[in-house]
């Protein structure tokens, strides 16, 4: 194997296993072939064929075990997946697990993954009740499991695979993805991101997580499973994988691609995970939260920073009254959790300059006087050089001239300014 500066070995596994759980109280109602096949026309090839044939053969394996035989769930753990209070209630209750468990070789298609799952999903709605994902620690309803398997041309939504939780400590946020092994990838994690980038760099890992799982999964292609797939030590990552992995590749924008290092992360204890870490190239200089916050300015580029006009045409004249007078209502959704899960207000203020105000972006981050917005500024104002990406401003609402939510494929409300700037209908000066 040859190694370069250009690429990383990771090493691959030599095989996989899937385990999902599906808690019931008594024994199955019926057998796993007649729970499969009442769910077959919802399964698309190839799945419903894989569910079929490792039924039949020894890579799949079906159990009906007393939950006393398992060590306990984390309660806990599984409520920060998703877990609601009836499925915990369910799972209380239950007095036997069917634990369904299927190996494969890493690659494409994960058929372990998806085999099982469909099996699993299969049982649970026979008996209506849950999936476990033991992997992910996640439950499924079964509609909800078998929604994320492959669709008739073979698409899924990555996000239905892998979870990217966070945590906070001193230096900013820590995240991580929680899925990618299952196709044998080391996870990713980042570390140092700004506490105002929790959607955006969620959206950006899940869009690299995409990325790499492509070039994974072409590496392992051959007949043969290689000891290491070489990665490249540079990934790039576009608006187009972020949509994608979300499931929405007709929404993406024409955005410039950003550049991640990637670097081995390998564990110290041989019960912990090895990690595969994102950060900023070669030859950026200062703190790495400053970089990603210059990546989501690009990956997100249907909100621009630094739009300048001194005269504004009519049609700039009622973009920014539309803007203004719904600046309420979004107040009241922000303030009361409403905006859309994943998603990120963010508001278009003016500053000074000797050419005219310079209108920036910031992610509002609290908002708790009409008159005052306190956010994180969304990138570099020329005209004012206390106002740099990430960094905290005050912004006056008498100030905004617009406002819009961002979600992880670009604007999903508002931007009525930048509508008008992006149809080419720029004002003369």
């Amino acid at each position: 194997m040859l190694i370069t500066d250009d690429f990383l070995p990771v090493p691959v596994p030599e095989s996989l296993t899937a385990t999902y759980l599906v808690p019931m109280v008594g024994l199955p109602r019926v057998g796993t072939k007649s729970a499969v096949a009442a769910v077959a026309d919802r399964l698309a090839e190839p799945v419903r064929g894989l569910a079929q044939q490792m039924l039949d053969g020894p890579l799949m394996s079906v159990e009906t075990r007393s939950i006393a035989e398992f060590p306990q769930l984390p309660p806990d753990l599984l409520s920060a997946f998703g877990a609601t209070e009836a499925q915990l209630a369910r799972l209380a209750e239950a007095s036997h697990l069917v634990v369904v468990q299927a190996q494969y070789r890493p690659g494409w298609p994960p058929a372990h993954e998806w085999a099982a799952r469909a099996v699993a999903a299969a049982i649970a709605e026979s008996v209506d009740g849950d999936v476990v994902d033991v992997f992910g620690l996640q439950f499924l309803d079964p509609a909800t499991a078998l929604r994320s398997l492959p669709d008739e041309q073979g698409r899924v939504r990555l996000v239905d695979w892998v979870l990217v939780p966070y945590s906070s400590d001193a230096e900013g946020l820590w995240f991580t993805t929680k899925g990618l092994r299952r196709f044998g990838l080391l996870e990713l994690q980042t570390q140092g991101v700004p506490d105002h980038l929790t959607r955006a760099w969620g959206a950006v890992m899940t869009g690299a997580a995409r990325r790499l799982l492509r070039d994974w999964t072409e590496g392992l292609a051959g007949a043969e499973v290689p000891a290491f797939v070489q990665l490249p030590v540079l990934a790039t990552v576009t608006g187009h994988d972020i949509a994608v992995a979300y499931g929405n590749p007709e929404q993406h924008g024409a955005t410039a691609p950003v550049l991640l290092r990637l670097e081995l992360d390998p564990a110290t204890d041989p019960e912990a995970d090895s990690f595969l870490s994102l950060r900023p190239p070669p030859g950026h200089s200062g703190p790495d939260g400053r970089y990603f916050a210059a990546a989501c300015a690009t990956l997100f580029a249907g909100i621009q920073p630094d739009v300048r006009y001194t005269r504004p045409g009519d049609a700039m004249t009622k973009a920014i009254a539309t803007a203004r007078a719904g600046l309420a209502d979004a107040r009241a959704r922000f303030l009361a959790g409403d905006l859309p899960a994943e998603t990120q207000l963010v508001v278009k203020y003016g500053l000074p300059g000797d050419e005219g105000p310079e209108f920036v972006w910031a992610g509002v981050t609290s908002w708790d006087s009409p008159e005052r917005i306190v956010g994180a500024s969304a990138s570099d104002a020329h005209s004012d050089p206390g106002v740099r990406i990430g960094a905290t401003v005050v912004v006056a609402a008498d100030d905004v001239v617009d406002w819009a939510v961002l979600g992880a494929t670009g604007v999903l409300e508002g931007g009525w300014t930048q509508a008008v700037l992006d149809s080419g209908d720029r004002p003369t000066p």
